[in-house]
């Protein structure tokens, strides 16, 4: 195989030398990508995350193993071409280890049992192979769980969305590494919440605010009062409605007092 790749560049050297002066360059010709690049984007509560990675394929070949494509216990750029590339616009806390808002390369060191997962200030590089442990601004251990499958292409996706957390999962060939992410929703929303309450604000959001309060163990005297303030704002656009002769708004109005009381 090395004999024949060597002698196929012997003979393009040999062209591109015999080629005439002036003679037009062949067209450019854009080939499919052997990992083809992906960029995601998710919010989950109020933080919005992006994560763009290449996305290798299985294509016959062994992935985790210890003589594997990748390696176990070999700092993984998790992905293929550049490094993974991962933007938090606020604090997050992963796997319960806090990470300030920015931007970071994503890289791991896969293990049969456990996997370290690195957060890496620099975000810009090709691979791992500029990796630098003095640069990474935490690291914290993720446990893989082994399919019953396998899947073909490296996919990383978000699962098991909620107010204040989420999902994060790594899958590849038969394993799942999930990374729990989660952000203080409460200390972010509460001031906003009762600043906005306090206001000479007209349309102020009763029903959401109480709703939130209900959920999230806040005060409820507050929240109750926040309902009664919802229904009887209901009720008064009713009567705007029925003057207006709009049947839909009366309706809606109904159905948000039948759901309220």
């Amino acid at each position: 195989m090395n004999a024949m790749l060597k002698t196929l560049s012997v003979m393009c050297a040999a062209i591109l030398v015999a080629a005439p002066s002036g003679f037009s360059q062949t067209p450019k010709v854009d080939f499919p990508a052997a990992s083809p690049a992906c960029t995601i984007k998710q919010r989950v509560g109020l933080t919005d995350i992006e994560i763009s990675y290449s996305r290798p394929s299985m294509k016959g070949r062994e992935i985790f193993s210890d003589t594997g494509l990748v390696p176990y216990g070999k700092v993984w750029r998790t992905g293929a071409n550049n490094a993974t590339k991962i933007t938090f616009s606020t604090p997050v806390e992963l796997n319960g280890v806090q990470v300030a808002a920015g931007t970071y390369g994503l890289f791991t060191i896969p293990g049969p049992d456990e996997w370290t997962i690195i957060i890496n200030k620099n975000a810009n590089q090709w691979g791992a192979y500029q990796y630098s442990e003095k640069d990474d601004v935490v690291r914290f251990k993720a446990t893989p769980v082994h399919l019953d499958e396998h899947i073909e292409t490296f996919t990383i996706e978000f699962n098991h969305l909620r107010d204040e957390s989420g999902i994060l999962n790594l899958i590849w060939d038969d394993v799942v590494v999930p990374i729990k992410i989660e952000h203080d929703l409460t200390a972010t929303l509460v001031p906003q919440i009762e600043a906005v309450m306090a206001s000479d604000a007209k349309n102020k959001p009763y029903y959401p605010a109480a709703m939130f309060y209900f959920d999230h163990g806040q005060d409820l005297e507050k929240a109750k009062t926040w309902i009664n303030a919802a229904i009887a704002a209901a009720k008064r656009s009713i009567e705007l409605a029925k003057v207006a002769n709009d049947t839909g708004y009366v309706k809606m109005n109904e159905d948000l007092i039948s759901s309220l009381q």
